[in-house]
């Protein structure tokens, strides 16, 4: 059964604020006894707490460094929390990142199956993927190539098509993924509304709030790395428009205040 429980979860990230001392910096120090901190210490999630269970779509929205994707890459077991508890029951496919991690010296061919390996496939299961993976990237003989010589959308388009070979359980989704042309980026659409109806369990971040309303059960507002809301699609979307619009007027309120005359400058 597919289970997220997150329980009164944070995430602080220990942060070098500077590099190397040279020696006369390090003697000084001990010699004015100095003990300034050398890390900065960054609250990513703060008491986070909810659970997610077998049949559910969970949207997470949030203004730029709200938390979002680092609430997913918590989800996902690449950060473990710092405090509290976060449980996931279930085998986990998470796309977000696709395209990094590509070993740049082997071919398409390679990576397909060193990748199918990391997402726990095993070579019985890659063998019979391997094909309509290679079909469905359009790529042709640009497999037999490293991928070093592949640009940025060919990788894309490639690392897509392995990611999203998986059969779903957990669906961890950061943001619309944009591959290739538009005829490929149809047929991207197509393949990924086929894995969140299949997926088990799925948490999806995005801006797209119209998606998020049309696609989720629930929606959860993240704020600054607190949980501000959590609740119906359409309700919490609504008002988090409303937040956006009314902190958006009141910057243009200040902005087009008008500035106190400088006296200095004035004509006699």
């Amino acid at each position: 059964m597919a289970l997220i429980d997150v329980d009164h979860a944070s995430l602080t990230f220990r942060i070098r604020q500077q590099s190397g001392l040279t020696l006369k910096e390090f003697l000084v120090r001990r010699l004015f006894k100095q003990t300034r901190n050398p890390y900065l210490e960054v609250k990513a999630l703060q008491d986070v707490s909810f659970k997610v269970e077998q049949g559910e779509r969970l949207g997470v929205i949030g203004h730029n460094g709200a938390g979002k994707s680092t609430l997913l890459r918590l989800l996902a077991g690449i950060y473990p929390p710092t405090a509290g508890r976060c449980s996931v029951e279930g085998k986990i496919s998470s796309l977000f990142d696709i395209s990094v991690g590509f070993e740049p010296e082997a071919s398409g061919w390679e990576n397909i199956a060193l990748r199918g390996y990391l997402q726990g496939e095993t070579p019985t299961t890659v063998r019979a993927k391997v094909q309509e993976i290679a079909d469905f990237s359009e790529l042709g003989e640009f497999l037999d190539m490293p991928v070093r010589f592949y640009s940025s959308g060919m990788k894309v388009r490639l690392a897509f098509s392995i990611a999203t070979s998986i059969e779903p359980e957990i669906l961890l989704i950061d943001e619309v993924l944009s591959a290739g042309d538009l005829n490929f980026q149809q047929k991207a659409g197509a393949r990924m509304r086929d894995m969140m109806s299949r997926a088990k369990l799925m948490v999806m971040v995005s801006h797209d709030l119209d998606s998020i309303a049309a696609v989720c059960d629930r929606v959860l507002w993240m704020d600054h790395g607190r949980m501000r809301r959590l609740g119906k699609p359409d309700r919490l979307v609504n008002a988090y428009r409303r937040s956006v619009e009314k902190a958006q007027a009141a910057q243009s309120s200040e902005s087009s205040e008008p500035s106190e005359p400088d006296p200095s400058r004035e004509v006699a």
